[in-house]
């Protein structure tokens, strides 16, 4: 590569310190440029994409669940909702099981709930079996028994359910680990209906699949614990944050792109059909290049 220097010295009519100084300032200058071109990506270092954890959809590092899980691992072991060898041997295997998810799994008294983006794949699992089988009118009279699907036990939610003991339809609607009274499972129900996921295009009052049944089940913890209606929905957002980043972070850009603050619009809103069903989210993509941070919304195991 051929550098020019195009200040013209014969012209320039200075003190000989003066011309020296502005030699070393052009020297200084090509050496810039020859560095970023030979080196992009040490020059590009810190203009990468920011981290999932630099974005609003996920507060930093870790959100706080309000819910007392006491002993309901061990009551959903002890019940046969979880094998426990296999869970363990899965979670294991990913490098998501340490002393935190051991406790949750086999202790009595805990207390609130961490999620961050390390355990939210744990936790997903976790809640998705305790909505799965704790007892709720939502599962007995709702979408998931209408006669048009064939049986609720044809959902992802359900025989995707692989880590019970036996057949999982064992466990459905089956225990009575939180009971509600007629206005919390009004409340349950209600939210429910407002909170959709962007892997399909049901609520969480038709929990077809995990992220819908373990919302259920987060739901209704929320619920037992007295939690608000308007913070349920706040929570719902950051915890559907851990499960789809990407899909949040993209809706975050496409709000920031029409002048909208995130921390501004009511996450009722941005979890309900328009955003965060799948057909909602589509129209978000139609619109938007999709932000990839190595998440993913897999409805399996």
């Amino acid at each position: 590569m051929k550098f020019e220097n195009q200040i013209n010295y014969q012209n320039y009519k200075t003190s000989p310190s003066s011309r020296t100084l502005l030699g070393l300032i052009v020297l200084f200058g090509l050496f810039l440029t020859l560095f970023f071109y030979l080196f992009p990506t040490v020059a590009n270092k810190n203009s990468s994409s920011p981290k999932i954890s630099e974005s609003a959809v996920i507060f930093n590092e870790a959100v706080e669940l309000p819910v007392k899980w006491g002993d309901l691992g061990q009551k959903m072991i002890a019940a046969g909702v979880i094998d426990d060898a296999k869970l363990e041997a899965i979670h294991l295997s990913r490098g998501e099981f340490g002393e935190n998810e051991q406790k949750l799994l086999y202790e009595e008294e805990n207390e609130k709930i961490v999620m961050t983006a390390q355990n939210a794949g744990f936790l997903l699992n976790l809640f998705w079996a305790f909505g799965l089988s704790n007892k709720n009118k939502i599962l007995e009279q709702g979408p998931m028994t209408d006669p048009r699907y064939g049986g609720a036990n044809r959902f992802a939610s359900t025989a995707g359910w692989t880590l019970a003991l036996g057949n999982p339809m064992n466990h459905y609607s089956r225990h009575n680990f939180v009971t509600f009274n007629l206005e919390q499972q009004a409340l349950v129900e209600e939210v429910a209906k407002n909170i959709y996921r962007p892997c399909c295009g049901n609520s969480t009052y038709f929990p077809d699949c995990n992220h819908g049944m373990a919302m259920l089940g987060l739901l209704e913890l929320l619920v037992a614990n007295g939690i608000s209606e308007e913070e349920m929905y706040k929570i719902a957002l950051q915890v559907n944050g851990f499960w789809f980043p990407d899909v949040y972070q993209t809706i975050e850009k496409y709000l920031e792109s029409r002048n909208l603050n995130w921390q501004e619009v009511d996450p009722k809103i941005i979890l309900g059909n328009s955003f965060s069903s799948a057909s909602g989210y589509a129209r978000v993509l139609s619109e938007m290049r999709p932000i990839q941070s190595g998440g993913s919304g897999n409805c399996g195991i």
